[in-house]
């Protein structure tokens, strides 16, 4: 960790104005996860410190939740399970998200890779932004990161993504815990015999048969396209398989697959850094282009049918924005500097503002 005296301040969970069983708002608890981010797993220099001294001191409350989250990433490494202190952050914030969950397996079953690796229903489908802090690679918004892995492996991720990893046993391991990622396999040159290449989702594990292949996941389900070869799908509560092949794209469910409707994009173009497609509807594109940049972009019902195609960059949504605000009949409202509501044009001069 880096030597702030912010991380080290005093924990205020002993502070006699906020309890230690106080739950606090999800806002507060994803910021100090942000925060532990930027100082822990990036470089970070004197203005950030700064900045996030200051945040620290703006609530009482902030304090909390940093000293809960330090906890937890010295649970992770120093014990075998997380403190009730932890555990109570944690469940906390996703009982906040998905009450539906409340039956979750314990925690702590999602702190051990080999626990993970066990079977296919481990993972809960909880996608919160504190799963980059056991992951062993990730991503921010709006990032993408090329891994080489040991194996030859080329790994590229994609926006807001976290995976483990394990190559040390008879089968090569993927963990995909959130967001997206791009898997050209490689040949497992140190080994005698080349080890099968899985990757394991909250609904149901993949095996690459000599491939290149994109897996994201989704909230009902994970959405598999293979560019090269092809690769076998294991539902996580079915014994039936499948297999997907070149060109193709299907969603793995717990209990089984089905054929995806890619909405006319291309599901491996994020890789050179666009959004690619024939005849995209705009709402769909612009809820794509939303998961590349903080914040939130509405699309009016109105327009939402229109149709676009072409290649849109996604390293700089803003721009890709105007684009669309002066080749379509569509109006760009800044609600924030972070909320966009994209509305019909009134004129076409109105389309041209």
């Amino acid at each position: 960790m880096h030597s702030t005296s912010a991380a080290h301040a005093q924990p205020q969970d002993d502070n006699p104005d906020i309890p230690s069983s106080t739950a606090l708002p999800d806002d507060i608890i994803d910021a100090a996860i942000t925060w532990s981010i930027k100082l822990d797993y990036n470089e970070a220099n004197e203005g950030i410190k700064r900045r996030f001294e200051d945040w620290l001191r703006a609530n009482p409350m902030h304090a909390v939740a940093w000293e809960r989250i330090h906890s937890l990433r010295h649970s992770f490494s120093d014990t075998s399970a997380p403190s009730a202190l932890v555990i109570s952050a944690m469940e906390h914030a996703d009982q906040q998200r998905h009450q539906s969950l409340l039956k979750r397996r314990k925690t702590i079953q999602l702190l051990s890779l080999a626990t993970l690796a066990i079977g296919t229903g481990w993972l809960m489908r909880a996608q919160l932004p504190w799963q980059r802090l056991t992951a062993d690679a990730s991503t921010g918004i709006g990032e993408q990161r090329t891994l080489q892995l040991a194996d030859g492996t080329e790994l590229i991720l994609n926006t807001d993504t976290a995976i483990r990893t394990d190559l040390s046993g008879e089968n090569r391991i993927i963990l995909l815990l959130r967001g997206e990622i791009m898997v050209k396999t490689g040949t497992d040159m140190h080994h005698a015999a080349k080890r099968p290449f899985l990757v394991y989702t909250s609904f149901g594990k993949m095996q690459a048969l000599g491939t290149r292949f994109t897996v994201r996941l989704a909230t009902e389900g994970a959405l598999i396209s293979v560019q090269e070869h092809a690769v076998a799908l294991y539902p996580a509560q079915s014994k039936a398989s499948y297999v997907v092949k070149a060109n193709e794209s299907r969603w793995l469910r717990e209990s089984g697959t089905e054929p995806a409707n890619l909405q006319g994009m291309d599901a491996g173009s994020w890789v050179q850094g666009v959004i690619s497609g024939n005849n995209i509807r705009l709402a769909d594109l612009l809820a794509e282009l939303a998961r590349y940049r903080m914040g939130k972009i509405s699309c009016a019902p109105e327009i939402a049918d229109l149709r676009v195609s072409g290649l849109f960059h996604i390293k700089d949504t803003d721009k890709t924005l105007q684009f669309l605000a002066h080749s379509q009949p569509i109006r760009l409202s800044y609600r924030t500097r972070l909320w966009i509501s994209v509305g019909p044009a009134k004129t076409y001069s109105d389309a041209l503002l």
